[in-house]
């Protein structure tokens, strides 16, 4: 039994969630997504989509740009460009680490934002 002077004034919070996941939050993870784009300004459209409907984005303006963070991170899908799309290919096939990363093209045709949500949830499985 503990004495008087080992007890505590505050209530014991060892039981109360602090940090991290809460009982409360969705389950579920965030795919990370790599937008290889060297518009900026259809870059930072598909980016702000994409943030918000809760995928983790990592951007990149060059070929190989994405290619680096593609063998540091790992990401779950790529959505590039038609025109960046054979230097890609070509990079991705030299690598067999990055080589197995599922890979969405952006064409006129499926640029608009629902089209190209609908081919990412695809791509993923959802």
């Amino acid at each position: 039994m503990s004495s008087e002077s080992d007890r505590r004034d505050i209530p014991d919070r060892r039981r109360t969630p602090r940090g991290g996941r809460r009982p409360g939050d969705p389950q579920g993870y965030s795919p990370l997504i790599l937008v290889a784009d060297d518009d900026a300004e259809a870059g930072a459209r598909c980016i702000a989509i994409l943030a918000r409907l809760r995928f983790a984005v990592a951007p990149c303006h060059s070929v190989e740009e994405a290619v680096k963070v593609m063998e540091a991170l790992r990401p779950n899908l790529i959505v590039a460009r038609l025109r960046d799309e054979p230097a890609l290919r070509a990079q991705m096939a030299a690598n067999p680490a990055i080589g197995e990363i599922p890979l969405i093209t952006l064409t006129p045709e499926n640029d608009a934002p629902h089209i190209m949500i609908e081919a990412i949830r695809t791509a993923l499985g959802r």
